[in-house]
């Protein structure tokens, strides 16, 4: 006992010189007014972004910042953005470019709050899918700081409604997004109406060529300030992945949702067919869950957003296209129902959860030859991702009723059962059975039916383990040759990889869903290369420099 509360002490006096080896924004130079919001919002220390960038821009200078999504960003360009605006000016001083509308809004209601104690200043979000004249109305009226999407942004420039002279800062956030949604021509026509003598910063998750263009070109003398997601997020989320045949996922992103039991939690899926069909089943199950995906109108995107946002709904499934701009605090567990194409998103997924020094758990579900995905991820983020087997309906039973044994116990403390218990007795003593015979068909009937039995699937072989080395029967794998009758798993399954989402599109590029292919037999197994898919898989490693 002595040694444990030595370790304890030990852990919390390294905590606390963490805490105070931390830049605190009272240290920091900031306006007592912003100081006062900041502490209102729950903020005492800065995130590493913000630690580096706040000072530097509060020097007025421009600045590129490398940080993932849920890093702290906004408020490491907006509380220098608002420190300089001042509020007797009626002008525009300040303008931040987002992807989307989502993001947009979201910063600034941010904005917002940190502007609360500082009277005079109004922040306006512009957008497309909203009414441009009554945007023209608000923006008469005087707006300092205005937040929206290039293309709006563009629109109300040609129209002289957003007038650029008094401009002092202007912010490209999540810039990498906003060029691969095709707004390059559209922040360039923005950037060019700047004033002669303003300050710029530029906020992405990576550096493509493209970036670093538009940083050379409109950018003077700009410190480069990176955050790896190292620092930012892994420390705080516990990843594993799990091996299920495809006509078995459903049941199992079921069974861990049962498990445990998160209070809100994201399902991202590869397909906007996946994402309707996996809402439908949860649907029908029970699960307060909505879908997002790029063909809902705005309407009901904002619809399910505002419903995730206050709670009224538990589960979110989108496509990574629509899940851009999604950020909400709170988020206890992404699930990768489908395995993200590209390694990137498996970083802007996963990122959505463990945010504000919270913990948070990544769940993916992989089938077949995933597995070498799941190792690329792994050695290119510097991560570990830990294979976890799927609860057993024994395990589900048991944290169900715990669960309603907890709920029991509080409704047996705080009210009155005498009148209860009394016809519960008299109910047993006429019928003939037990009231502990009863106490069970009640626990049955809340908890439902127990779960069928998932067969684990048998692993694919590693490579580092295919020369040489049998399977679990002893057959082995004769000089390496794949699997010419298509017939799936090891196992006998006829699951041909994802037969029954043969319409699903892939939302990124309008192309069948791999995953959708009948799946063909590996080429040039025998010198030890993989298939055409995983091939593609890891030629883009290269193209993203993530350390995780």
């Amino acid at each position: 006992m002595m040694k444990m509360n030595e370790w304890m002490v030990d852990k919390l006096e390294e905590r606390k010189e963490e805490i105070e080896n931390k830049l605190k924004y009272s240290d920091s130079g900031i306006h007592p007014d912003i100081l006062k919001a900041v502490e209102e919002m729950g903020f005492e220390t800065m995130t590493p972004i913000q630690e580096q960038a706040i000072p530097v821009l509060l020097e007025g200078k421009d600045i590129i910042g490398q940080a993932q999504t849920g890093t702290g960003k906004t408020a490491a360009f907006a509380i220098p953005m608002i420190q300089s605006v001042d509020p007797q000016l009626k002008k525009p001083q300040g303008i931040i470019l987002c992807p989307t509308r989502e993001l947009a809004m979201q910063a600034a209601e941010e904005i917002r709050k940190l502007t609360k104690y500082m009277s005079g200043i109004k922040v306006l979000p512009v957008y497309g899918g909203q009414d441009i004249l009554r945007q023209i109305r608000a923006l008469s009226q005087g707006v300092q700081i205005i937040v929206g999407t290039p293309g709006r942004v563009m629109d109300h420039l040609r129209r002289h409604t957003i007038k650029t002279s008094h401009i002092k800062m202007i912010v490209l956030d999540e810039a990498d997004e906003m060029l691969n949604m095709g707004f390059r021509e559209d922040i360039e026509t923005v950037l060019e109406d700047m004033p002669k003598q303003h300050q710029m910063a530029l906020f992405s998750a990576t550096m493509p060529q493209a970036i670093l263009d538009i940083t050379g070109t409109y950018q003077k003398n700009a410190v480069y300030i990176k955050v790896t997601p190292k620092e930012i997020t892994v420390s705080a989320i516990k990843q594993a992945y799990y091996r299920v045949a495809k006509k078995d996922k459903a049941e199992a992103l079921i069974r861990l949702i049962d498990y445990y039991q998160p209070a809100r939690s994201l399902v991202f899926c590869n397909t906007k067919r996946m994402v309707d069909e996996i809402n439908g089943i949860l649907k029908e199950r029970g699960y307060e869950a909505e879908g997002l995906h790029g063909d809902l109108s705005q309407n009901q995107r904002d619809t399910v957003m505002n419903l995730f946002r206050n709670g009224r709904c538990a589960i979110l499934i989108a496509t990574d296209v629509a899940a851009r701009g999604i950020d909400v605090s709170g988020v206890d567990a992404v699930f990768n129902y489908d395995i993200p194409e590209d390694i990137e998103y498996y970083v802007h997924r996963i990122g959505r959860t463990g945010r504000a020094g919270r913990k948070g758990r990544a769940f993916t579900l992989i089938s077949g030859r995933e597995i070498f995905k799941i190792r690329d991820i792994e050695r290119i983020c510097h991560t570990t991702i830990r294979e976890r087997k799927i609860p057993t309906p024994a395990d589900i039973t048991k944290v169900k009723t715990g669960k309603l044994f907890l709920e029991a116990m509080e409704v047996m403390e705080q009210k009155d059962l005498a009148d209860i218990k009394k016809s519960i007795q008299q109910a047993a003593e006429e019928n003939g059975f037990s009231v502990l015979d009863l106490a069970a068909a009640f626990m049955r009937m809340n908890i439902g039916d127990e779960p069928e039995e998932i067969k684990e699937e048998k692993p694919y072989f590693e490579k580092s383990r295919r020369a040489g080395r049998g399977d679990r029967t002893g057959r082995g794998d004769r000089a390496g040759r794949g699997d010419r009758t298509g017939r799936g798993d090891r196992a006998g399954r006829k699951d041909r990889g994802g037969r029954a989402d043969k319409t699903g599109r892939s939302e990124r590029n309008g192309r069948s869903d791999r995953s959708g292919r009948k799946e063909k037999p590996e080429r040039n197994t025998r010198t030890g290369r993989g298939n055409r898919s995983e091939r593609g898989f890891l030629s883009k490693k290269s193209r993203y420099d993530v350390k995780l």
